[in-house]
């Protein structure tokens, strides 16, 4: 492909990821928890306990912010604070169980808005879609 083609394909991959992420938004708003929380709670949930620094590194956000975002969620009763196992100057935070099933609300609710789109597409184009998201999910796991 020439590159002037991978520059186009490239924009509207961009464009429909953004569209797509604005889809999926809506069902977070019914959540009732403010965007940079339930980000880092998406976090948690999916990926494990984190320290401050690296759920602000994986946020990219500053140390700082997240601490406010982590005090917003703990108040919430989503996430708690715990020691850390390993080094005693650093505390681990955790999705509690309600911030588990509100992430588990969240995601349902996410696929179902995807699923929506999904289902007005024919065979051929569903298959495609496949295709891609395997392509996508193939060359993200390599960087």
């Amino acid at each position: 492909m020439q590159q002037a083609a991978l520059d186009d394909l490239a924009t509207q991959l961009n464009s429909v990821s953004i569209h797509l992420v604005r889809r999926a938004r809506t069902a977070d708003r019914a959540l009732g928890v403010p965007p940079g929380q339930l980000s880092a709670l998406s976090v948690l949930v999916f990926g494990g306990d984190r320290t401050i620094a690296e759920l602000a590194e994986t946020e990219q956000v500053t140390s700082p912010t997240m601490t406010r975002i982590v005090d917003g969620l703990e108040r919430a009763g989503l996430a708690e604070r715990r020691p850390h196992p390993t080094d005693a100057r650093a505390v681990s935070v955790r999705a509690s169980r309600s911030g588990r099933r509100l992430m588990e609300r969240g995601r349902r609710r996410r696929v179902e808005v995807l699923l929506e789109l999904l289902v007005g597409l024919g065979d051929e184009d569903l298959a495609a879609v496949q295709r891609a998201v395997t392509a996508l999910s193939q060359a993200l796991a390599k960087t």
